[in-house]
């Protein structure tokens, strides 16, 4: 089966807002170190281009989700992966491929904020507000969607779509 998809954004607005993000995280920070952490798997691209963009002492770290129960708007998030080192009074920006409901988002800020980092901050590629249950503030957005299922530049349907260069909406 074939998928009919439209494209939404290109790659090279994808290039082009991905090193401004750089820059502001690098304003931001004012030098200062800072911990970047992956979330797996559909940030992956989006995270390789962004920490090639920003101009501070970097350590780089990924965590991965997994949903237990009835579905994802029920079950309980715990990680698959967690950090490797402690974010303890240290700068520490989650990198996301889209940030939708705002569950795992809250999930993950609430967990690390417990961990009592210096700062904590969310850079997500797309910031889409269609099915936002939670109120969550992301601090670098890429680019505001309202609705669409989207895939491409890191995000999937069914593990598939993940290498696309561009971000395109599926459509019936």
């Amino acid at each position: 089966m074939s998928d009919k998809m439209v494209e939404v954004i290109s790659a090279d607005e994808i290039a082009e807002r991905v090193q401004q993000l750089g820059k502001e995280i690098t304003e931001q920070y004012q030098g200062e170190p800072l911990i970047v952490v992956c979330v797996l798997k559909g940030a992956f691209l989006f995270f390789a281009d962004l920490v090639r963009h920003i101009d501070l002492p970097l350590e780089l770290e990924f965590v991965r989700l997994a949903s237990y129960g009835q579905g994802t708007d029920s079950g309980e998030l715990v990680f698959s992966k967690d950090l490797e080192t402690s974010i303890q009074g240290k700068n520490v920006l989650i990198v996301e491929d889209i940030v939708d409901s705002g569950k795992s988002m809250d999930f993950l800020l609430r967990t690390f904020d417990e961990r009592k980092p210096k700062s904590l901050r969310l850079a997500a590629l797309v910031d889409k507000s269609e099915r936002r249950k939670v109120e969550l503030h992301v601090d670098f957005p890429g680019f505001p969607l309202q609705k669409g299922f989207i895939v491409g530049y890191g995000m999937d349907f069914a593990e598939r779509y993940r290498e696309l260069s561009g971000i395109f909406e599926i459509v019936d």
